[in-house]
């Protein structure tokens, strides 16, 4: 456990707890416009504009998927290419050694695979899963945010985090219930 000055541990951020969706995108709109970087909400469903309101705008995964479709496809028609043209050349009816149509289908396969294990590995990368522990488990009331309750955590780590800036900001949003969370 990290400590500031001994007795005190380090302050992972400040949580504000708010009672419904409407109140947590509005909060979080208004954290992001104040120049607030470092921060996340938490809620029990999908709030629609939740994602763009926290600053998340684009993802690369797509781009992973396609990376490893082309890596997926490479590997499959080479390792075809590599049995039937260069180490096991057999000559069946008459056909060219190198008969392309016939390795579309396991080209293909080769690619859906690739695409799909660079997908959930590439997802897990860029979310930093799986992550065990995070400092908001020690948050009392957190344990609702997989209920009924809606949170906002804005990290110590931001720029512009100053705690009882910070926390007159977070009340001034009216939310039920502002905590200090420690790492």
């Amino acid at each position: 456990m990290n400590h500031e000055n001994g007795n005190e541990p380090a302050v992972y951020g400040l949580l504000a707890e708010f009672d419904t969706p409407d109140q947590l995108l509005a909060a979080t709109r208004a954290a992001y416009d104040a120049g607030f970087r470092k921060i996340d909400a938490y809620s029990p469903l999908p709030v629609h504009g939740l994602a763009e309101a926290v600053g998340f705008h684009k993802t690369r995964v797509s781009l992973v998927v396609l990376i490893g479709a082309l890596c997926g496809a490479a590997f499959g028609y080479g390792l075809q290419y590599f049995m039937v043209a260069l180490s096991y050349v057999h000559n069946v009816g008459g056909r060219p050694i190198h008969s392309w149509p016939s390795f579309i289908p396991v080209t293909f396969e080769t690619s859906v695979l690739f695409a799909s294990i660079f997908a959930v590995v590439g997802m897990l990368a860029m979310n930093g899963l799986p992550k065990p522990y995070n400092a908001l488990f020690n948050a009392p009331r957190f344990g609702l945010a997989s209920d009924d309750r809606f949170f906002l955590c804005i990290e110590s780590r931001d720029p512009k985090f100053e705690l009882d800036g910070t926390r007159e900001f977070l009340e001034s949003l009216n939310a039920y219930e502002v905590t200090v969370v420690h790492d």
